[in-house]
């Protein structure tokens, strides 16, 4: 899907190159800002990565984690025609979380089944959504620095990520568990593999460099390169999965901020002030779905079905909530954000218009 040609300048200034936001925010978002706090930690050699409270980590959940849910979401309710385009996304799989979810409450009066197995699913399935998401970051940048990967570097940073995948859902379970022996060989094993995954992908980046005769775009390297450090973090210390989730969310919202101002842009009578006042909106609209969805929705879900079920399925009624939300995202992300979808390409860049305009390229994600 790359383009070879060089996109033109963002409007911002002529001198200024083709970004998603800008070229630093994107720097910072794409994992820069985790790389600048989460290596100073694990340099620290302290134990103990999570830091923040119960109070802090809830606040930041409603301005940074939920709203990159509520985004996705805005991209697929956004009309009728894109929910009967994604009707998978939009209608099935939400419908069929629904119905796990509330037999999983019911059921959570006499046992814990398949509560267990949604949390499972949820937690094998985030290793799909963050590897993923960071070969999509990784294709994106090189778009818009008017380069790609060829065949042999995308099977080596591609491949890099899946060994990831693959350390992530033993991480998982080696957490999780109550007796981790059992799987602790394979934990070790696909630790060893994650270090020469490493090796794999820089070996594919430095290829790249080799054969274009420049340094890889910035911004995709650092977007593979954070996922490395955000999996040693939390092999240090699970409890800064927390973290992991805002970097990954950070990560992601600048896409659909993108969309959503190219989408304002285009529209009939668009001046600056109109879209200034249309990002305020839809920004203030995030934040307060957001906390509904991660304070309010919970809470009352969790009091109703304690009023009618009894106390244990209410306690697990906020986890279910927040699981279906999860669930849903990552599919919903799967299905929605295809970069060789001409149309995606159209929205994403269209104010690169050379990159929106490019055919699908063999080395594209």
């Amino acid at each position: 899907m790359h383009s070879r040609g060089k996109g033109p300048p963002e409007s911002g200034g002529p001198f200024s190159p083709p970004a998603i936001i800008s070229p630093t925010v994107d720097l910072l978002l794409v994992g820069g800002l985790s790389l600048i706090a989460f290596i100073p930690l694990l340099l620290s050699g302290r134990s103990d990565l999570l830091i923040a409270s119960v109070g802090v980590q809830a606040g930041i959940t409603a301005i940074v984690n939920m709203p990159h849910f509520m985004a996705s979401y805005r991209i697929v309710y956004r009309s009728r025609e894109m929910i009967l385009r994604h009707k998978w996304a939009s209608l099935y799989v939400p419908g069929i979380l629904l119905v796990m979810t509330l037999a999983a409450i019911w059921e959570a009066q006499y046992s814990t089944v398949l509560v267990t197995l949604l949390v499972t699913v949820s937690g094998a399935y985030l290793a799909w959504h963050y590897t993923g998401q960071v070969w999509g970051m990784m294709a994106s940048h090189a778009v818009l620095a008017g380069t790609s990967y060829d065949k042999t570097e995308r099977f080596l940073i591609r491949g890099s990520l899946r060994v990831l995948l693959a350390w992530h859902v033993t991480w998982f379970f080696y957490t999780h568990l109550r007796n981790p022996d059992v799987i602790r060989p394979a934990y070790v094993l696909v630790s060893v593999g994650g270090l020469l995954a490493f090796v794999a992908g820089a070996a594919g980046l430095a290829r790249m460099t080799r054969r274009t005769g420049r340094f890889p775009p910035l911004r995709a390297v650092v977007a593979w390169l954070a996922i490395f450090v955000w999996y040693a973090a939390i092999a240090r210390d699970p409890s800064a999965i927390f973290w992991v989730q805002i970097a990954h969310a950070l990560q992601y919202l600048a896409f659909p901020v993108r969309v959503e101002i190219n989408r304002t842009k285009a529209e009939p009578g668009a001046t600056a002030r109109r879209l200034a006042i249309h990002m305020a909106g839809y920004a203030a609209a995030l934040l307060v779905i957001s906390y509904l969805a991660s304070e309010v929705l919970p809470a009352r879900a969790m009091d109703a079905v304690a009023l009618y079920f009894g106390d244990e399925p209410g306690r697990v009624t906020p986890v279910l909530v927040l699981i279906f939300i999860n669930i849903h995202h990552y599919f919903t992300d799967g299905v929605v954000w295809k970069i060789s979808n001409p149309e995606v390409r159209r929205e994403l860049f269209a104010h690169v218009p050379q990159v929106a305009a490019a055919p699908k390229r063999a080395a594209g994600a």
